[in-house]
């Protein structure tokens, strides 16, 4: 293919700001229809972006198009009755993180997505940091220069995750239109249901994080309840943490992982989500021994931010190139990692 023939469903303020326009000035990708269901917002994206064809449906735009790909940004609690019916058109689809509202729900979609790739949007597995990080930690896991992996610490406190990324969002007066949201996780009360919600919506990134800096899965044998720490370990025994919300901070953005070798550690420093052109930063210490001198330094990264780095792997996905994007099945382990902290949590407030 010439260009990337792309339908984009759902143009409120992530699927503006985060995605739409990252695709829109890609020279591999063109975007040919835009799907939104509110018409007066769908026509004022339209019109600025110059979008050729717009639809109030998802489904109408793929029974009418020929495209080579969709990227579909809906809230996540719609994605077990939405996603199943756009994966019928069998192209492969973008939607935002989470997988879905529930294990259930996630288990019905990568039933679905069989025949088809759905890629689940985990932008920091995108970002230069992450990038250069991971390939470090596997050029020291196969030298075994600096000893063996031995700890992740992950760290994401509340703040100003925006970081002036809406400044250009288009909006309309227009009402929300009324989802048909999937059912809650079963054999869960009410209370449970929202903190597990809760986790799922704002600290699953930093869950999937983990397992692609371990390279490996993990399970969890600690949750506090006051819902700062959790604490795991991987399928090899590597022990992880994850600080959820230790302090806040109101005019920045202070996430960072810290992968800790025998001899060394790569910390990984990541800009708030919408922050545009700026990647996160990498610092490494190394102390390998033997009378060697220890040494901290850090990559000079490009200017890309991860959200346009995970739109740019998308398109490569799309044309059949292997990328860092996360599938339906590995997402779906998110949500199982989810279920374990909020039973965790809830057996040490009993």
């Amino acid at each position: 293919m010439d260009k990337v023939r792309l339908g984009f469903i759902g143009a409120g303020g992530m699927g503006q700001c985060a995605h739409l326009r990252n695709y829109l000035t890609m020279k591999d990708c063109q975007v040919v229809a835009l799907a939104e269901l509110r018409p007066k917002l769908a026509a004022a994206v339209g019109r600025r972006y110059d979008i050729p064809r717009i639809y109030t449906g998802g489904l109408e735009m793929l029974k009418n198009e020929r495209l080579d790909a969709v990227v579909s940004i809906q809230p996540y609690p719609a994605h077990g009755r939405l996603l199943p019916q756009l994966l019928e058109a069998k192209l492969p689809m973008l939607i935002e993180k989470p997988l879905g509202r529930s294990i259930e729900a996630g288990e019905k979609i990568v039933a679905a997505s069989a025949g088809s790739k759905l890629y689940v949007g985990y932008h920091k597995r995108s970002d230069p940091a992450t990038l250069f990080a991971k390939a470090t930690i596997e050029a020291w896991k196969s030298s075994g220069d600096f000893g063996p992996l031995k700890y992740i610490r992950v760290t994401m406190p509340p703040g100003d995750w925006i970081a002036g990324g809406f400044s250009h969002l288009i909006t309309s007066d227009e009402a929300y239109p009324k989802l048909d949201f999937d059912p809650p996780p079963a054999a869960m009360d009410d209370a449970t249901a929202k903190a597990y919600d809760v986790f799922v919506n704002y600290y699953i990134h930093q869950v999937n994080l983990i397992r692609l800096l371990l390279g490996e899965n993990y399970r969890l044998t600690y949750a506090d309840p006051s819902g700062v720490v959790l604490a795991g370990q991987s399928d090899s025994g590597i022990s992880v943490t994850l600080e959820m919300a230790p302090y806040r901070t109101t005019i920045d953005w202070q996430e960072s992982a810290l992968v800790a070798f025998e001899k060394g550690w790569i910390r990984v420093e990541l800009p708030a989500p919408l922050a545009i052109d700026q990647p996160g930063r990498v610092t490494i210490f190394e102390d390998p021994g033997d009378g060697k001198t220890p040494r901290t330094w850090s990559p000079t990264l490009p200017l890309i931010h991860a959200m346009r780095q995970q739109a740019v792997h998308f398109v490569a996905a799309v044309r059949g190139e292997k990328t860092v994007l996360c599938e339906a099945a590995e997402a779906l382990e998110d949500l199982r990692i989810a279920r374990q902290y909020i039973e965790l949590k809830n057996k040490r407030m009993d």
